[in-house]
């Protein structure tokens, strides 16, 4: 069919397309301009960026032409231009958007980036490169930026894995231990939330996420939740408003007068009441400095300097002079917390935590004994005292100790380094002396409380790369392996928890796989009162990415019981099961075979329409997977 020809008639058609052309440009200069892509997305965004830049050339070639095109040609630049807004608006949301959302949702966003990539594609497939004139030098530019497309949509990413992994413990684990509290700090730093003008764009970002979804609903909900932790993680008190320069009372105190910007404490943005000076030399309100270094943070918040001391020294000359401005401009300070404005808290618990780590050495065993079980506790209660007690040496002495032949001892012992571990100073400090061959000793033959705390240990201190390659390499794996078959329902998570992190390590999965994992990971898919259908799964999708894996997963019995999930099991089940069977089917048809004949043809299709974002996409690569299986004779 011949394209129609714009007439003279229609010239002005000609500066319709220059328009569009010219807008296309400015699209591709403002993505160009982005530079705070969320964490979890951020690679995605770079590339897809880097590659728009590639129709650069294209776009000024077709700038250039001065003669009439046709109006299907009009049409292909409507299309690219369509599909070009449409990588705007998704590459703007990743870069404004709620970091907490776009995690949540990071399968849902991944949809999003294939449908842009679809869209591009297709426009530039139907643009008439022969009568815009283009030449074959850009033309093989903009073939090699989609075969670059066609290749991003294949590309799976461990890290989001890991990332799902650690805000589904957030979001459904039901006791509130420390090793909790180590995720949620894990989490604040891998999505960035751990400043205050991180958490305050965070805040103005789940506001606009909340109106644009017409209010409140759940997963609103456990995103403002979350967004809570972590502001208490960053000593916020959740009273502060983030939304203007002073808070609500501080006008109200205030009037019409304004309060000099060095009076007021460059946390909390309030005139300061008790002003103190850090190791920096920065000035902060002694309340909101101390929830800060509470926090394990040992940096000054307006410097980002590291602190060499946690000392505060009182500021009396601004003190004063806040008082002196104060009087005169008729302002009322307000009501200072005495037990806050207190240095004598301090001072009495850095002179017992010095006295408990001597008492760690001593001859008594009664005194010993008293020392452990209190720095159990004080390590349990805030992060100060993880940093006192660390700057005290009292991690060399805790690990010389657990090896003492008393179980009572060990199991204070062990949970007093998990609760130090929160710290990611701690973490290191605790390799670094040897406790790693120690704790997996107490996780072999420990007591039930011992063995769980050991497993909750060694996933804390596997958050870093080195760790989970020290414990791989001292043999922790198989008595991780034991527990998860034979521990209580809380040792059972504790290790699930532990063996998914450490299997993020490439080693670690066939060490994992030979220590006899795969035959508990059934069972707990099996066994639908430990609840633990999720944990198994995913460890499962790990697993199965390694040869080893693959030949001890696919089984019958197996193949079966993952179509019972795909059939009957929660949202959040079928969408890794679904993961899984598609992982295997891809390496074995015979295996994509057996799952249609227990059934899953239907399950899937349904999944297609009412699964999770992630689950349908999954459903319709297995389901099309299994369409080519049908037709091999």
């Amino acid at each position: 069919m011949e394209r129609q020809i714009v007439t003279d008639s229609s010239s002005s058609n000609v500066g319709d397309g220059s328009e569009v052309v010219r807008e296309l440009m400015e699209v591709i200069e403002t993505v160009g301009s982005y530079a705070e892509f969320r964490k979890t997305q951020r690679k995605e965004c770079l590339n897809l960026v880097r590659r728009l830049k590639l129709l650069v050339p294209l776009l000024e070639e077709i700038r250039g032409l001065d003669e009439s095109v046709s109006g299907f040609a009009l049409d292909s630049l409507g299309n690219l231009r369509k599909a070009l807004l449409g990588a705007k608006k998704l590459l703007k949301n990743c870069n404004y958007g709620s970091k907490i959302y776009l995690a949540m949702e990071s399968e849902a966003v991944m949809c999003r980036f294939h449908a842009v990539y679809d869209k591009l594609n297709q426009a530039l497939d139907d643009l008439p490169y022969d009568e815009l004139g283009v030449p074959i030098e850009v033309k093989e530019q903009v073939e090699l930026m989609r075969m670059q497309l066609k290749r991003a949509k294949r590309r799976t990413d461990t890290q989001d894995m890991e990332l799902a992994m650690d805000m589904m413990v957030v979001f459904s684990k039901k006791d509130d231990r420390n090793a909790d509290s180590a995720i949620l700090e894990r989490l604040a730093n891998k999505l960035e939330l751990h400043t205050i003008a991180d958490l305050k764009a965070e805040t103005v970002a789940l506001r606009k996420l909340k109106k644009q979804r017409g209010g409140q609903n759940e997963s609103i909900q456990q995103i403002t939740d979350l967004l809570g932790k972590f502001k208490q993680i960053a000593g916020i008190d959740e009273s502060v408003s983030l939304d203007g320069p002073i808070s609500t009372r501080t006008l109200q105190r205030c009037q019409s007068s304004m309060v000099p910007n060095e009076f007021l404490c460059p946390i909390t943005l309030e005139i300061m009441t008790d002003p103190v000076i850090v190791a920096t030399g920065q000035t902060y309100e002694r309340e909101s400095i101390r929830k800060w270094l509470n926090s394990n943070h040992r940096t000054c918040p307006k410097t980002g300097q590291t602190l060499d001391h946690l000392s505060l020294a009182p500021n009396f000359a601004l003190r004063n002079l806040i008082r002196q401005w104060c009087e005169k401009n008729n302002v009322e300070l307000p009501k200072k917390d005495r037990y806050a404005s207190s240095d004598n808290y301090s001072a009495e618990l850095m002179e017992e935590i010095s006295s408990l780590v001597q008492d760690l050495s001593s001859s008594q065993p009664d005194v010993r004994r008293d020392a452990i079980v209190k720095i159990r506790m004080l390590s349990k209660e805030n992060p100060e005292n993880r940093i006192l007690i660390a700057n005290n040496g009292g991690i060399p002495r805790l690990v010389q100790l657990l090896p003492y032949p008393d179980s009572n001892i060990q199991e204070h012992t062990v949970t007093a380094l998990l609760n130090l571990s929160i710290d990611e100073t701690n973490k290191r400090l605790i390799a670094r002396e040897g406790a790693i061959p120690a704790i997996i000793e107490i996780l072999q033959n420990g007591t039930d409380e011992a063995r769980e705390n050991s497993a909750a240990a060694l996933f804390s201190l596997s958050m870093l790369d080195e760790n989970k390659v020290l414990v791989g390499t001292f043999n922790g794996i198989p008595p991780l392996v034991d527990l998860l078959q034979n521990g209580t329902v809380r040792g059972k998570k504790d290790a699930a928890t532990a063996l998914f992190n450490l299997s993020l390590n490439q080693a670690n999965k066939s060490r994992a796989i030979k220590a006899g994992i795969i035959p508990p990971l059934l069972h707990l898919l099996e066994d639908k009162n430990l609840g633990m259908i999720d944990e198994a799964l995913s460890i499962l999708l790990l697993l199965v990415s390694h040869p080893e894996g693959r030949n001890e997963i696919g089984r019958l019995s197996f193949i079966k019981t993952l179509v019972e999930i795909i059939r009957s099991g929660t949202p959040k089940n079928k969408e890794c099961a679904v993961s899984v069977l598609l992982e295997l089917g891809l390496n074995n048809s015979s295996l994509t075979l057996a799952a249609l004949q227990f059934g899953v043809y239907e399950p899937l299709r349904e999944i297609t329409i009412t699964g999770t974002n992630r689950a349908q996409r999954k459903a319709n690569s297995l389901l099309q997977h299994m369409s080519k299986c049908e037709h091999i004779p």
